[in-house]
């Protein structure tokens, strides 16, 4: 599959311009690419109390869902309010991993890397079922 990078990143940074920041002013965007060539995009969302911040990852795997896209995300791409790329928090890249799995490219600034890179060993819905088949 090809994928347009361009158009993810100019997708995110038009998310990045809706989003509600005013305690950072840090404006971020996520757009993705579904299996089934769909583009869906999200961004951020903060909150008085900062915990209850939502990251642009978070509403974009929420949007995964109620898209009613078929199959996994593919590619993302994650941008400031300035277009330049911004890499997940590791809250967001474990949201990702179960949203597109280890190979799930993210783009960054040195060029698309798998999301298996970004976050080693990483704990998944595989190791619940063998662990509660172990009891």
């Amino acid at each position: 599959m090809t994928i347009d990078w361009a158009a993810l990143r100019a997708a995110a940074g038009s998310a990045a311009r809706r989003a509600y920041v005013p305690y950072s002013g840090l404006r971020v965007g996520a757009a993705g690419l579904t299996a089934d060539r769909q583009v869906i995009a999200a961004c951020n969302v903060e909150n008085a109390s900062y915990g209850l911040t939502l990251c642009a990852e978070c509403g974009l795997v929420s949007t995964l869902h109620a898209s009613g896209a078929t199959g996994p995300l593919v590619a993302v791409a994650i941008v400031a309010g300035d277009g330049m790329p911004l890499l997940p928090c590791g809250r967001c890249r474990q949201l990702l991993l179960e949203a597109g799995g280890g190979g799930l490219l993210v783009d960054t600034a040195e060029g698309p890397v798998e999301l298996d890179a970004l976050l080693p060993a990483a704990f998944t819905g595989a190791e619940l079922r063998a662990r509660r088949e172990s009891r």
